[in-house]
């Protein structure tokens, strides 16, 4: 017996589904537990949602005419991955809008697709750095635009979980697209491969999606004869992440990277997570590199570049970040952290560059998104035109002002909103400046902290920073662990 497909489930008289609620949907994109809150049915029903609303959208008479009738969809290579992807475009296609679909993706390239193919919208299927038995979809607009939960992705969800769908006079049509050349030969007008010298890279792709296109970027560089010599490491996408979720962000999985720098005498090493739009830095020494001195040593390569250029930053690291701008006569612009904030607040100013310490970093020229690609392409044209090693770019930076990393709390009694109002309570008398951009920022002039609830996970996250006070850090760190534990906030 034929299983009927999730369109034929469709009652023929009003086109609608049974209402089902979708608790799957974040503050900036949709992640669930596979078979809990996220399923063929959720993905469907998000498909379908997404392309009748942006459809809509363009047929207003505001909306612009010159997009293509399609969305570009792409996936990362999670074993659930393929099959919720298709789901999805079973959505889209009975909303009778076309697909392009890109294959195995990282969501750079639904972003850079998104805006080459003038589509209406584009969605990349990942979790990310989420367990294997999660998975999710990123979603943006016309133009590689954002959506998040005040621009759009609530009306998906109420649409998504209604199943009231208009019907469509026919369905879409769908055309595979996975030539990756032009995204390549956008990531490669990033850098002057005339400008390289000599280096030795580590890269380590954690068996997620990233793999494809580092080979692409080391033959493009062989073919522009620049000197770079690539040692891969985990670089076969595998689903079932046999050396484990690619995270760099947790403390293990740093190990393999850095003792492949050491074994190699590398000059660089780099690792990304499952979809790639972030990417992590490791100096000669395979020591890992917070990502607030990236983003200031970033800021510091495009003011090079474009003298006075606005840079967009978040608040919960941001000494060196402003101090580097104002050395670089740059414009800094404060924006609260998350992508949709950071997207927002360049494309106000015009910013060439914005960055957060989460490892994300936004380009101007790359349609104001996040790419986990650009940054290491930057990274190895900066150590060469300075002579430098990515050591010598960031440790006196460090020094000069240390900070402690962001450190997670469980709450187990207070809630966040609690702990935020109680910690400015407790630090009253001492009459720090104060800012409530994101979270709490109370700065005491030789040293600040930030604290503030997680958009993405039940936690609270802590930074704190000195001006080139590491007893201070160390004292205050351990000051505020210790208040924290009275509240009833435990180390994630």
């Amino acid at each position: 017996m034929t299983t009927p497909s999730i369109s034929d489930t469709l009652n023929k008289n009003n086109d609608t589904l049974t209402h089902r609620p979708i608790t799957s949907f974040k503050a900036y994109d949709i992640r669930g537990e596979l078979g809990v809150n996220l399923d063929e049915d959720i993905a469907y029903r998000i498909g379908r949602a997404f392309a009748q609303i942006l459809a809509c959208q363009k047929a207003d008479s505001e909306g612009d005419e010159s997009l293509e009738n399609s969305i570009v969809i792409g996936c990362d290579i999670r074993d659930s991955s393929e099959t919720l992807k298709q789901a999805t475009i079973r959505g889209i296609v009975d909303a009778g809008v076309d697909v392009i679909d890109l294959g195995m993706t990282g969501t750079e390239e639904v972003y850079f697709a998104t805006s080459h193919y003038n589509a209406l919208g584009g969605i990349e299927v990942t979790a990310s750095h989420n367990p294997i038995n999660y998975n999710g979809l990123k979603l943006v607009r016309e133009g590689s635009r954002p959506i998040s939960a005040d621009s759009g992705l609530a009306e998906i969800q109420a649409l998504a979980e209604q199943g009231s769908f208009a019907a469509s006079d026919q369905l879409g049509k769908v055309v595979e697209k996975f030539d990756k050349t032009a995204y390549v030969d956008h990531l490669m007008s990033f850098i002057d491969t005339d400008k390289l010298v000599p280096l030795k890279i580590v890269i380590n792709s954690g068996n997620g999606s990233a793999g494809p296109t580092v080979d692409l970027l080391q033959q493009r560089l062989q073919q522009k004869n620049a000197p770079i010599e690539i040692i891969k490491v985990h670089h076969t996408p595998d689903g079932s992440f046999p050396n484990g979720i690619p995270n760099p962000m947790i403390l293990a999985n740093r190990d393999s990277t850095k003792q492949a720098v050491i074994d190699n005498k590398a000059d660089l090493g780099i690792a990304f997570d499952g979809d790639f739009d972030r990417c992590f830095l490791f100096d000669a020494q395979g020591e890992f590199v917070e990502g607030s001195y990236v983003v200031g040593m970033l800021a510091q390569a495009f003011l090079q570049k474009h003298p006075g250029a606005a840079i967009v930053y978040d608040p919960r690291v941001l000494y060196n970040t402003e101090a580097l701008i104002a050395e670089g006569d740059g414009e800094a612009v404060i924006s609260k952290s998350g992508h949709s904030f950071i997207k927002q607040v360049m494309r106000e100013s015009g910013a060439v560059y914005g960055g957060e310490m989460s490892a994300h970093h936004y380009f101007r020229d790359f349609f104001y998104c996040d790419s986990g690609m650009i940054p290491w392409l930057l990274t190895i044209e900066l150590l060469s035109t300075t002579g430098k090693s990515l050591g010598q770019l960031v440790n006196e930076r460090i020094s000069a002002y240390p900070s402690s990393g962001e450190i997670n709390f469980k709450l187990t009694q207070a809630s966040s909103d609690e702990i935020i109002s109680a910690i400015e309570d407790y630090f009253s008398t001492q009459n720090p400046d104060k800012n409530t951009l994101d979270g709490l920022s109370l700065d005491f002039g030789q040293w600040r902290f930030n604290i503030r609830a997680s958009n993405t996970e039940p936690l609270i996250r802590l930074n704190i920073e000195t001006k080139g006070d590491e007893a201070l850090l160390t004292e205050k760190t351990a000051q505020i662990k210790q208040w924290l534990a009275t509240q009833g906030a435990k180390l994630a």
